[in-house]
């Protein structure tokens, strides 16, 4: 399976805001600035985009590796151990190198089409393109979409007529174990060229839909909210079939399902939520979002101190740390949380401060949307806001939330009202 993280799109009026906890909007934001997988370990530069694994990959690569090598068990009963487990092993690797270069097709036809593209991260459920932001035009969409399962069904038809001219038949067991390794990653990319053309966003098929779309309306964001809802009912129709399975006697397999089901649900909802946020930013400048008056506290202040006057009485997400009157560095409560409670006293704030001259800083003038852009980017909570040489305020992911929060209680207000 295979996503790519851009933004999306939702509808405000369908999310009210009544009952709704910090916690809750915290997590409906966190999908927005950018549906992604951060990799835990990198492998390296490909084309000036970085490669990296998920802690989950290694779960699905060790199952993938003892379900190949009980595959292979079954239809050559005569291998040896070291011959079935390293037919297994080496399918696993190249099944994976096989979803690096699905995953390279996209990215690299977005870079052409001017898009910028930070990462590719495989993990449990293939992988993932991090493209920091959405195409100008249908045309491009339609390009980006369709080139993964493109390159899957070259990649599928090459392995099964290699292992063809090897000696392996479409209809008999394979031979040797390369023409039963060439067979199954030929059969797999073709399954996985289909998979991906299901109409589910946001999969390439569902964004190949959302492109059409596009097309048709001239409208991407009303494009996007179609293909979401469709991508949710295949969602829940993916976990109602994997149920099913499960309770049939499908057993792993049907819970398998049922959580590609969920995973397509959830990110489809995202993506709705994703558009919407875009569009209520669209229009808005960092000026209009950022805090202004932040609070200040000295550096020489100690933790304990900081956490008892400061950040249990102040709703503020970050303060903003002096020393002989001036600004030097910024703290939040993420800082804090990572000394421990007995080295409080010991620790003052100015040594787990942020250095104003660290910070990721953005004019006043900048749109709020290529704001978040940049801190998704910069993998940052917080933005400097500098103008003419001065700091003029902190935009902030906090904010964010206040201005999504206030955005959904004016329009549910709106509706009450009207109703």
């Amino acid at each position: 399976m295979v996503s790519h993280a851009r933004p999306g799109q939702s509808r405000r009026e369908k999310l009210p805001a009544s009952g709704r906890t910090a916690l809750q909007w915290r997590r409906q934001l966190h999908p927005s600035f950018c549906w992604t997988l951060h990799s835990q370990i990198k492998l390296g530069r490909i084309f000036g985009i970085d490669i990296g694994l998920h802690y989950s990959w290694f779960v699905i690569a060790f199952l993938i590796a003892f379900s190949l090598a009980a595959h292979f068990r079954q239809i050559r009963s005569d291998w040896s151990s070291p011959a079935v487990w390293s037919a297994a092993v080496i399918t696993a690797i190249l099944f994976f190198v096989a979803l690096l270069l699905h995953e390279l097709a996209h990215s690299l036809v977005a870079k052409s089409r001017g898009l910028n593209v930070r990462a590719i991260t495989l993990f449990a459920l293939g992988g993932v393109s991090q493209i920091e932001s959405e195409p100008q035009d249908a045309r491009s969409e339609f390009w980006i979409a369709i080139v993964g399962p493109l390159t899957s069904l070259i990649i599928g038809v090459i392995c099964i007529w290699i292992a063809r001219m090897s000696g392996g038949s479409l209809r008999t067991e394979a031979p040797t174990p390369v023409s039963a390794v060439l067979l199954w990653l030929g059969y797999i990319n073709l399954g996985l060229a289909v998979f991906n053309m299901i109409p589910g966003y946001p999969l390439d098929g569902g964004r190949i839909l959302r492109s059409i779309l596009w097309w048709v309306s001239g409208n991407a964001q009303r494009a996007t909210r179609w293909a979401s809802r469709v991508g949710q009912v295949v969602g829940f129709l993916f976990i109602l079939f994997g149920l099913y399975r499960f309770f049939a006697g499908g057993n792993f397999g049907g819970l398998w399902l049922a959580f590609i089901g969920w995973f397509l649900l959830d990110a489809a909802r995202s993506s709705y939520l994703q558009t919407g946020l875009v569009a209520d930013l669209r229009g808005h400048k960092v000026a209009d979002l950022m805090q202004r008056d932040c609070p200040t506290v000295p550096g020489y202040l100690s933790l304990r101190d900081f956490v008892d006057e400061y950040l249990l009485h102040n709703a503020g997400g970050c303060f903003l740390v002096t020393q002989d009157s001036r600004v030097v560095g910024l703290v939040t409560p993420v800082q804090t949380r990572g000394v421990p409670r007995e080295a409080w006293d010991q620790t003052s704030v100015q040594s787990i401060m942020r250095p104003l001259s660290k910070l990721v800083a953005v004019a006043p003038e900048m749109p709020a949307d290529k704001a978040i852009e940049l801190m998704s980017r910069e993998n940052v909570n917080q933005l400097a806001v500098i103008a003419d040489g001065k700091l003029q305020g902190i935009f902030s992911r906090s904010q964010l939330l206040r201005f999504i929060q206030l955005s959904a209680e004016r329009q549910s207000q709106t509706h009450d009202r009207a109703a």
